[in-house]
């Protein structure tokens, strides 16, 4: 999607909990398709699990739907080296025990080559950040009861 090999898109994160370790994999086709059109490129892919006694695992790529197929494969061996075990540990503090967490990093490919154009026309950034999803669907709620 990039005319520009060197124009990275912007790296986010995201740590997704499944409590009581419960995956069905729902998501992971979308995940592939944000993949498949250049939207994003995924650097780290890691799996976690915090034990009862509170000790942070690592969690083998699998079957997480049980339907007979590795769901995960496309992903498998994706590491770029920016997650840690610091970082992992840092996860395993906000999962409460018994749960498992993905932790995904991405670049944004798709602003890699939008943000080029800007620089080259003089632009620069001065602010950037995310709106929690709770915060625009509360605005949202208030606006529509208020309406």
């Amino acid at each position: 999607m990039s005319t520009e090999p060197n124009e990275p898109g912007p790296i986010d994160y995201l740590v997704v909990e499944f409590p009581g370790s419960r995956m069905t994999g729902e998501g992971l086709p979308l995940l592939v398709d944000l993949v498949d059109r250049g939207i994003i490129r995924i650097l780290d892919l890691v799996f976690v699990k915090k034990e009862q006694d509170g000790t942070v695992v690592g969690i083998e790529l699998t079957d997480l739907d049980g339907d007979g197929r590795l769901d995960l494969a496309v992903f498998e061996g994706v590491s770029s080296g920016l997650l840690g075990q610091d970082d992992i540990d840092e996860v395993g503090t906000v999962l409460e025990p018994g749960s498992s967490a993905g932790v995904l990093v991405y670049e944004n490919v798709w602003a890699g080559p939008f943000a080029a154009a800007l620089r080259r026309g003089g632009a620069r950034l001065v602010a950037n950040g995310r709106i929690p999803v709770e915060a625009v669907l509360a605005s949202l709620d208030a606006a529509e009861t208020g309406a």
